[in-house]
């Protein structure tokens, strides 16, 4: 990483230095937060986690080579230098943000209800056809994750694409104080958070806290096809950007083919140009990921034949969309996490199937009030969009079943519903269930640790 000094990080975090004057001027190779990932001259951040407590760990990682550890506790005199602050999550930010200055590049920052990970990654994939790009691995976009990815930033990088995800009012601005994003992307305002966000409102508010501090001179590129955002005024005066099927959007998609399991091709039109490209990853929302990639690329001085490459270099990450075909079943591993919009976008895709359909679907939290009214009408959304099969897992997931039912019998449709209390009971009477050449959708909350069932379906 770029040079930092002890006495540059303390200063950086407000905390206090102990050790030696010769040991405050050297500077660190990383910060870790992970004592097994501690490297020669690194820094350690003590967090308190749910479970483990770093500050157990300090003397173990200054024995293993570490420079210097920054701590809640007064450790007393020490044979190595330590930082004293207040707060070891504060400091990490601090310490982030500080780099993050330091450095001469581009950031793109991504948020949204839906979307967020695999818009990120197709605007990493077009932007890699010309630039050295840094994306955020895994989940690595909250008050943790984000200042470790800043963290991994080298010389050598010219963009950092970084997801920003929250769930209470106030955490995107710690983010985007961070990040300090030169492009700020926003893919739609759903229902997700909506327990501890109140409205679609509030989600909104919450979410377009990333522009308090974005760089000056900075652009703001939105859904024009989401209600919410398409008249969305900002309150540092940029005008945004539109993509979206409507007219009106700046970028846009015309002359749609599905091609079903296999992806789409679309016809792109920018303010200057048009041309077509295919998608791999199947499901109509992967035209608005493919017009945000084209409008950051646009935004940063990319040709239509460098957009096009990136957008047909995007490929499935495990867990997002992903098709694992394999001897018995083709499995559409989308079981990361979920929301009533994602899940609704999921079934559409995979009602593309031309094979027998089966949905193996989970309980979806942090909807509020109306979680059950939503599960519920994921079920009726199920039944109408055609899957043959649908396998409710979960305590709220039979609200699920009980939609899917209700409106199988109520309209006639074919629909074989089945709910299930836990992944036991299902993997009991799964060879019942499901059968050879089946498409299958697997998709539930994290929490719900659904990867579990696309291992047993593709082992």
């Amino acid at each position: 990483m770029k040079h930092m000094s002890l006495r540059e990080i303390a200063a950086a975090c407000g905390g206090t230095y102990h050790g030696d004057d010769a040991s405050a001027g050297k500077e660190v190779s990383c910060v870790v937060i992970d004592s097994r990932k501690i490297e020669k001259d690194g820094l350690f951040v003590a967090i308190r986690g749910a479970r483990v407590d770093g500050h157990t760990f300090i003397p173990q990682v200054m024995e293993k080579g570490a420079l210097c550890a920054v701590s809640e506790q007064d450790l007393g005199v020490t044979p190595y230098p330590y930082i004293l602050v207040s707060s070891c999550e504060q400091a990490l930010k601090d310490i982030a943000e500080h780099y993050r200055r330091a450095l001469d590049i581009k950031v793109v920052g991504i948020s949204g209800s839906v979307g967020k990970t695999s818009t990120k990654e197709m605007i990493a994939s077009v932007l890699g056809q010309k630039y050295r790009v840094l994306k955020t691995a895994g989940n690595f976009n909250n008050e943790i994750g984000l200042p470790l990815t800043v963290f991994n930033l080298r010389e050598e990088h010219e963009i950092a694409v970084l997801e920003m995800g929250i769930s209470h009012f106030g955490e995107m601005t710690r983010l985007a104080k961070v990040a300090r994003p030169d492009i700020c992307v926003i893919t739609n305002i759903g229902v997700a958070h909506i327990e501890s966000l109140g409205s679609r409102d509030g989600i909104l508010k919450a979410k377009t806290e990333m522009f308090a501090y974005m760089n000056p001179g900075g652009t703001i590129i939105l859904n024009g096809d989401d209600d919410k955002l398409r008249g969305f005024t900002p309150e540092n005066g940029v005008r945004p950007v539109l993509f979206g099927l409507d007219e009106s959007c700046a970028f846009r998609a015309e002359n749609i083919v599905s091609r079903g399991l296999k992806g789409t091709d679309a016809e792109f039109v920018t303010p200057a140009s048009r041309f077509r490209a295919h998608i791999s990853i199947p499901g109509s929302h992967m035209v608005h990921n493919a017009l945000a990639g084209i409008a950051v690329g646009y935004a940063l001085g990319m040709t239509d034949e460098q957009i096009a490459a990136g957008i047909e270099a995007n490929v499935p990450i495990a867990g997002r969309n992903n098709l694992i075909e394999g001897s018995r079943y083709t499995v559409i591993d989308d079981c990361y996490n979920a929301n009533p919009a994602s899940m609704k976008a999921s079934l559409d895709v995979l009602a593309c199937a031309d094979t027998r359909t089966a949905a193996i679907l989970g309980d979806m939290f942090e909807l509020g009030d109306k979680e059950k009214e939503m599960h519920y009408n994921t079920g009726v959304h199920a039944a109408q969009a055609g899957i043959d099969t649908v396998i409710c897992i979960g305590a709220l997931a039979e609200e699920i079943a009980r939609g899917a039912r209700e409106t199988a019998e109520k309209e006639h449709l074919g629909t074989d519903v089945r709910h299930y209390a836990d992944k036991a009971a299902f993997f009991a009477d799964m060879e019942n269930v499901l059968k050879e050449k089946d498409t299958i959708l697997v998709k539930a909350s994290h929490g719900m640790e659904f990867p579990e069932i696309v291992e047993r379906l593709t082992k």
